[in-house]
């Protein structure tokens, strides 16, 4: 029995296969999800060969203090932004011995959105240390709470998954 759907533990799965193979660590730096991604990750047996690390930065003031987000891009752009996103993987990146890691900041509501940024709406991003990064903007919809975590959590093993491959890093 696991925690997590099952596709969800297929994708985690083949993370901690193919990146143990490649001898690849990966950190995560979670707003939305709070933990979510981690989670997944370390549900799988042997994971400690591939997970470093996990940020939980639910707060801005943790996303500046654990990742260096700065003050002035959360003034400018938002929690919930392309730029914080990006600044949350790279930080989450050069605080950890990963090769890999992925960054999540969104709205699951069911509060909380605008018009312009409504429930539903993620930015992720993945980068390795080669600087190869990935940005994607999700608008899941107001599907609720837990199905838009849960829909991050796919987007963003996907995209460690396709970042990985694009990179072709070994360790």
């Amino acid at each position: 029995m696991s925690l997590f759907p099952a596709d969800i533990v297929e994708q985690a799965q083949r993370i901690i296969t193919d990146f143990t193979a490649r001898g690849l660590m990966v950190a995560t730096a979670e707003s939305c999800t709070g933990g979510l991604i981690a989670g997944a990750l370390t549900e799988i047996s042997g994971s400690s060969a591939v997970v470093d690390r996990g940020f939980v930065t639910y707060t801005n003031k943790a996303k500046m203090d654990m990742l260096g987000v700065t003050d002035a891009t959360l003034a400018t752009h938002g929690a919930v932004s392309k730029e914080t996103a990006l600044q949350m993987v790279h930080g989450a990146l050069f605080r950890s011995q990963a090769a890999m890691a992925v960054a999540v900041t969104g709205i699951a509501g069911p509060g909380g959105g605008s018009v312009d940024k409504p429930v539903g709406l993620v930015h992720l991003a993945a980068k390795s240390r080669s600087g190869k990064i990935l940005h994607r903007e999700m608008r899941y919809g107001d599907i609720g709470r837990t199905e838009v975590r849960l829909a991050t959590v796919r987007t963003a093993l996907a995209m460690l998954a396709e970042a990985a491959d694009r990179d072709d890093i070994q360790a």
